[in-house]
């Protein structure tokens, strides 16, 4: 048992944001609340969370997000969301710091995966955005398509004084077999030390009802050969989780998926160095 989890990557939300009305996600769409979190987490027996962005795409769910993290000791930090395109951007990172709940502001996203162009990391205009992000001091996590695995190696080079955070380990596609393709975009990402990976949505990324620990195992082998045990952060996806197993059968996995001996980095110490918590 790991004395002292932070799970990275988790959500909350309510029954009425958007890409919840696809049929397969029916047994999730209902609202997420504090309440349920925390439930959650005691069962878990998991310390502190980062609350990222839950695909709503706009400014007012990140200052929501923000006032809730400022009256929940549970939720450490926020990963808000914000458009890199956006011309009031540092405006609006500022905004963001200066208002309630602003001090846990550590990190923001946008829906990246949802882009057609598997370059758009790589154009000039998104690279500009993410460096007032950097400059901000903030991380901006990476929630991309595998095929969008080589627009983010252009953008890490591009800036290194950013820090970038791989989500999911660019969403492998596992129910299907493929492999040796990620595994090599990823080896290049991972060659950029201002990039950290999540180890986090593997289990939706194979099959919700019949994925085997077997199944995850060389993509966590490749996280940590690539990225090492100083750059991969454990992360739920919760309540994303729920349509394949949970948080706590994901969360004994991944355990299963670290060395021991590496649990008090991968399970804790990397996320607080990445979002700088206390």
């Amino acid at each position: 048992m790991t004395d002292h989890v932070i799970d990275s990557h988790h959500h909350l939300w309510s029954s009425g944001y958007a890409w919840l009305a696809e049929p397969e996600l029916a047994p999730i769409r209902r609202d997420y609340t504090v309440d349920d979190l925390r439930a959650q987490l005691s069962r878990a027996g998991v310390a502190k969370t980062v609350l990222v962005e839950a695909g709503r795409g706009d400014d007012a769910e990140t200052t929501e997000f923000l006032a809730l993290a400022a009256g929940t000791p549970e939720i450490a930090a926020v990963v808000g969301w914000a458009d890199p395109l956006d011309p009031r951007l540092a405006e609006k990172l500022a905004a963001h710091r200066a208002g309630p709940g602003g001090a846990k502001l550590a990190g923001v996203r946008s829906q990246i995966q949802a882009e057609p162009d598997p370059d758009f990391l790589a154009r000039p205009d998104v690279i500009d955005g993410l460096a007032v992000i950097a400059d901000a001091g903030l991380a901006f996590d990476l929630v991309i398509r595998a095929e969008q695995l080589p627009g983010a190696v252009v953008a890490a080079q591009s800036l290194p004084h950013a820090r970038l955070v791989l989500d999911h380990l660019g969403k492998p596609q596992i129910r299907t077999g493929s492999f040796s393709a990620w595994r090599t975009t990823v080896e290049y990402l991972a060659a950029c030390p201002n990039v950290v990976a999540k180890l986090s949505g593997l289990v939706t990324e194979a099959d919700w009802t019949g994925w085997q620990l077997d199944d995850l195992r060389p993509y966590a082998h490749v996280a940590l050969e690539f990225f090492g045990p100083d750059r991969l952060l454990w992360g739920s996806d919760w309540p994303v989780v729920e349509v394949a197993g949970g948080y706590e059968r994901w969360l004994a996995a991944a355990r299963d998926l670290v060395p021991a001996d590496l649990h008090p980095a991968v399970f804790a110490a990397n996320a607080a160095r990445t979002y700088g918590l206390d």
